[in-house]
């Protein structure tokens, strides 16, 4: 088994709440956190990738419990942080990894298709930070929330206006936050990952001619991996970030700083 970068006890006795935490990156994190000692809490719609998280993690030494959840049902997510208190005794971090998009055209995008996507993204996302942070508060010992972000939120992204909009969202609503609950001891962040090898991102690229493309448009010229994002969100969640409040962390290569220099 591959040890985090950071001492394994950092999050020892902490409970993590990670939705999308089933596969890609989510899941990335889920293990990172498990690795450092936190008891993790996976969230999402499907119980089946739930469930095989669970006991890929579990292979590995790493405590978790499944809480199915639809992150647009407000009433759902308050369900999922109860349980999380319930069934751990605490709640110290919550990561906002569920997401949802699909390349369109923006004139031919329909309100249902707007909507599914803004209802994921930036209500879904909304919901959980509420939640866990209303829970964090009566709790009284702080907590960190990290949201997962994209670059096309500054730079824009055509064929995917619903998405962008709904992680500039996020992006606001994390600097918002970020100062707004300081005082309560809550930290609230973002992480913006650049082309990641995940399983759903690699049809994307499933030509190698397109492969060539992607990576040629990335100064460090290849995809990032699913433990480097693991990595880079464990730091923000530890006490090792704990002046890092209202931040986006880029992690992608240089890719977004890269733009306009290759086509």
């Amino acid at each position: 088994m591959v040890q985090s970068m950071l001492p394994a006890a950092t999050l020892k006795g902490q409970t993590a709440v990670i939705t999308g935490g089933g596969s890609g990156i989510g899941l990335g994190i889920a293990r990172e956190l498990g690795l450092l000692g936190a008891q993790l809490v996976l969230a999402g719609r499907k119980v089946e990738k739930l469930k095989s998280a669970q006991e890929m993690l579990a292979g590995e030494g790493i405590e978790g419990i499944v809480v199915p959840t639809d992150i647009r049902d407000p009433a759902q997510v308050d369900i999922l942080m109860g349980e999380a208190v319930s069934q751990t005794g605490r709640l110290d971090m919550l990561v906002n990894s569920a997401a949802g998009n699909f390349i369109v055209d923006s004139d031919q995008l329909s309100v249902n298709g707007w909507n599914a996507v803004v209802n994921t993204v930036l209500n879904g996302t909304f919901y959980c930070t509420r939640a866990a942070g209303l829970k964090m508060i009566e709790l009284g010992h702080g907590g960190r929330i990290l949201s997962i972000v994209a670059s096309y939120a500054w730079t824009g992204g055509p064929k995917t206006v619903h998405s962008v909009a709904a992680k500039a969202g996020v992006i606001a609503m994390t600097k918002t936050l970020g100062v707004e609950w300081a005082h309560h001891g809550i930290r609230v962040n973002a992480l913006c990952p650049g082309p990641t090898d995940t399983e759903g991102a690699r049809p994307l690229w499933a030509d190698p001619a397109e492969e060539t493309r992607l990576k040629a448009k990335i100064p460090n010229g290849r995809f990032g991996t699913v433990q480097e994002m693991g990595r880079a969100a464990s730091y923000l969640l530890s006490p090792y970030a704990d002046f890092v409040n209202g931040e986006v962390l880029v992690i992608d290569g240089g890719e977004w700083l890269g733009k306009g220099l290759t086509s």
